[in-house]
């Protein structure tokens, strides 16, 4: 790969339109790592989001495979070479990282590396990253760096590019957030009222069985037993409220309870009917089961966003050793011809990321006025 300064720009141009299209942090870390690799033709890419406690809140490579990276073990560390552009907005180009003062070595799993190219991923004052580059595949006579200024440069733009995209996604994530505040807000009020309406009544039928209960035993008898319903009504609309204002924990509850979990809070934050039965299905890898609930999440917002569906209807069921995950709305639905501008504007792109990031296949049937499905299957573990 040629990486002048003419044959350079094309390239980081369709690295920059790469980054812009996710939405996600993770999806947007991911693709700055692989588009930087590509950029500069390089063995590997790694990059580096600090947290506060002197480590990386999230650290992405490309280049290394699964098994290597599990072998590595645990995230690094902020120190040495790692930590120079955490604190430092400087660039650092080494011939061999390996006898720079501040190196303090690999794991024993970790792949060898030597010539390096490492820049600051910064928004104003505030470093967000740190991006790294190691081995360039080309000759290096007498131990020279393979990373050459023009490198630099070109991988300088997309750091602030990819800054850009980094902060977009944040307050993306951040707006969806707010989003499902809102509607827990909404729903806390809802089940607030729901419940205190439920005791003013169970507290004046007791107060009306208590007054009959010498004049009339029979009727109070009767008020009696209207007052044990109330009360198993107001027990179960307070079950309710602990259950469905519970943030959603796939980990802990696993993706049907999340699932439903959701569903039935969407159902009682909406105007739309929103339902959610599930179909022998198995435990599936973690990856997975991650996907299927973010597309699940992104399909139900459109529906419940976009469509004006009176009622949307989730399902997930075995298929297979996987699973089949389907999210259909009875709203407006659109043109599929038209697929590239509706698809930016519904996170379709997004979708079908997450479902080949886990060898999955996302499809999705619409005509206008007759409602939107979105399926998503994937193979089992």
């Amino acid at each position: 790969m040629t990486n002048g300064p003419g044959a350079g720009i094309p390239a980081v141009s369709t690295a920059i339109l790469a980054m812009s299209r996710h939405l996600e942090v993770r999806d947007v870390l991911k693709t700055i790592v692989a588009e930087a690799r590509e950029l500069l033709d390089a063995e590997y890419a790694a990059l580096g989001v600090p947290d506060d406690h002197g480590g990386f809140a999230q650290f992405v490579v490309d280049g290394v495979s699964n098994e290597q990276w599990k072998a590595i073990g645990p995230l690094p560390r902020q120190h040495g070479i790692l930590a120079a552009m955490l604190h430092n907005a400087t660039p650092e180009r080494l011939a061999d990282v390996r006898k720079d003062p501040r190196f303090g070595g690999w794991p024993a799993a970790h792949p060898d590396m030597s010539d390096f190219l490492g820049l600051p991923v910064a928004d104003g004052d505030e470093i967000l990253g740190a991006l790294f580059l190691a081995n360039k595949r080309c000759p290096k006579p007498d131990g020279s760096c393979g990373f050459t200024e023009d490198d630099e440069r070109l991988l300088g733009i997309l750091a602030q590019h990819a800054a850009i995209a980094l902060t977009n996604a944040r307050l993306y994530e951040r707006s969806r957030e707010l989003t499902i505040a809102g509607e827990r807000a909404r729903l806390a009020h809802e089940l607030h009222d729901a419940v205190a309406q439920k005791l003013f009544s169970l507290r004046l039928t007791a107060q009306a069985a208590a007054a009959l209960v010498d004049r009339d035993p029979a009727r109070a008898k009767g008020e009696l037993h209207q007052v044990a319903a109330l009360a198993a009504e107001a027990a179960d609309e307070l079950r309710a409220a602990v259950i469905e204002l519970r943030p959603a924990a796939l980990d802990e509850d696993g993706l049907v309870a999340t699932l439903r979990s959701q569903a039935q809070v969407l159902d009682r934050a909406h105007a739309a009917r929103v339902t959610f039965a599930a179909q022998g299905v198995r435990a599936l890898p973690a990856a997975q089961e991650e996907a299927l609930l973010r597309v699940a999440q992104e399909a139900l917002h459109n529906a419940l966003r976009h469509s004006g569906a009176e009622c949307v209807e989730v399902t997930l069921a075995r298929n297979g050793q996987g699973a089949l995950l389907r999210i259909a709305d009875d709203g407006r639905g659109f043109d599929t011809r038209k697929v590239r501008r509706a698809g930016r504007h519904l996170g379709l792109v997004s979708m079908r990321d997450r479902a080949s990031g886990v060898g999955g296949r996302l499809t999705v049937e619409s005509e206008p006025g007759k409602g939107t499905a979105v399926e998503m299957e994937v193979p089992g573990g």
